[in-house]
């Protein structure tokens, strides 16, 4: 009979401690879902700009969470959680196989149901491919364009509003880790190819600045290293030896990772003889409950060694992102360098990290809007000569930087 006892006692307990278990999983992530909602709330500064139902967010997601099994599970539905703000900037610190990627080689414009590749990263690839320029994007993994942003795993967001159909249109593009990516693509003459995205191979730099010299032009690409302090001292090495070039190409189009405002000034305060403005940043603040109080202030670059002081030129694109766009606006700003490419990457605002309670990972946050001097959003920054991409075969925007430095005067 004890024996017997013994056992029931012992399932009881096991079945308890089971349920306490399980509980305690969903009350962690319920307890992370309120202060991620909570710290949106207090510290996005583009929280009013976007078209978002909180309260879609909170209700929808809440009722989801018991339904919530591994840490797979979790991590992903904090990723959607975030796609919601159509923010490329609002991430997770961490990824799972299922996890959308961050960029894609190409990137489409959208309008209604039609998607159309516009901009491809050109610089980087390093396969042969067919020229993707205009061509029309029919299907994705055999669904169509609607169908493809219609089934993208965000449920609040506003999915018929272009801005949101077209970021989430290069989510799409960009693709999940563990899937493929095969596009049914229409070009002009009517003809339709499957391509495989995944075809194309990207290359691998193997320095963090790379250099050359063309027409007496020196050429310096970041290599995606704005945020490796030693970016500096590589930097001065080889801007030194470029001192009787006729100008500088500086070429910004693989910083897709962005990087911190140290390495930035420390480069354009290589092409600058007095302190200048380059940005201007604007927050707000709150404090134990009381109003909230906006703020801002203007940062400035200062003149760091000898100076250049020959024609600057900066190249940015698609692939520009964070703080390469900061540099981009910071030499439009002090009107040191003329700006070559197309829209950057128009990853917004400056951002903070934020962890977990409960999670060895967090999320960044943009907790501050970042303005070129003049007033434009950085996001917004438009260069001052445009190039419209329009074959794979030669690099058109440094084609252009080229000619803009030949046809300057030289002292």
């Amino acid at each position: 009979m004890n024996r017997y006892f013994f056992i029931l006692l012992f399932s009881v307990f096991v079945s308890t401690t089971f349920a306490q278990e399980e509980k305690s999983f969903h009350d962690r992530i319920r307890s992370d879902f309120n202060q991620l909602l909570q710290d949106l709330s207090d510290h996005y500064s583009y929280l009013e700009n976007k078209k978002v139902d909180l309260e879609c967010i909170r209700q929808r997601y809440e009722a989801n969470i018991p339904n919530l099994e591994t840490n797979e599970d979790v991590v992903l539905f904090f990723e959607f959680l975030l796609d919601e703000f159509y923010d490329s900037h609002l991430i997770l610190n961490t990824n799972t196989s299922s996890s959308f990627r961050l960029y894609s080689p190409i990137y489409a414009r959208v309008d209604e149901d039609k998607a159309t590749i516009a901009n491809v990263w050109q610089t980087q690839i390093e396969s042969d491919m067919p020229n993707l320029f205009g061509a029309e994007i029919v299907k994705i993994n055999g669904k169509s364009i609607a169908d493809a942003i219609e089934s993208f795993p965000t449920i609040c967001s506003d999915k018929d509003n272009s801005v949101v159909r077209e970021w989430i249109l290069n989510k799409v593009l960009a693709g999940r880790y563990n899937e493929p990516r095969l596009l049914t693509l229409r070009f002009s003459g009517g003809e339709e190819v499957e391509f495989n995205l995944d075809s194309i191979q990207l290359k691998q730099p193997s320095s963090i600045v790379s250099s050359e010299v063309q027409q007496d032009i020196g050429i310096i690409r970041i290599n995606n290293s704005l945020g490796n302090n030693e970016t500096i001292n590589t930097f001065d090495a080889i801007l030194e030896k470029m001192e009787d070039t006729k100008g500088i190409i500086l070429d910004l189009r693989n910083t897709v990772d962005g990087g911190n405002s140290y390495v930035a000034r420390g480069i354009m305060g290589r092409f600058i003889e007095e302190e200048k403005p380059y940005q201007k940043h604007e927050t707000v603040e709150r404090y134990d409950n009381a109003p909230k109080i906006r703020r801002s202030w203007v940062e400035y670059v200062s003149p760091r060694g000898e100076a250049y002081t020959k024609p600057l030129v900066v190249l940015v694109g698609r692939w520009t992102g964070s703080m390469g766009e900061g540099i981009a606006i910071g030499f439009d700003a002090m009107n040191r360098g003329t700006i070559i490419g197309t829209e950057m990457e128009r990853l917004a605002g400056e951002i903070d990290y934020f962890p977990f309670q409960h999670r060895k990972y967090g999320y960044r946050l943009s907790t501050a809007k970042l303005y070129h001097i003049n007033g434009t959003l950085r996001e917004s920054f438009i260069p001052e000569v445009y190039v419209h991409q329009t074959t794979i075969a030669k690099d058109e925007v440094l084609q252009k930087a080229l000619s803009e430095i030949k046809k300057t005067p030289q002292d």
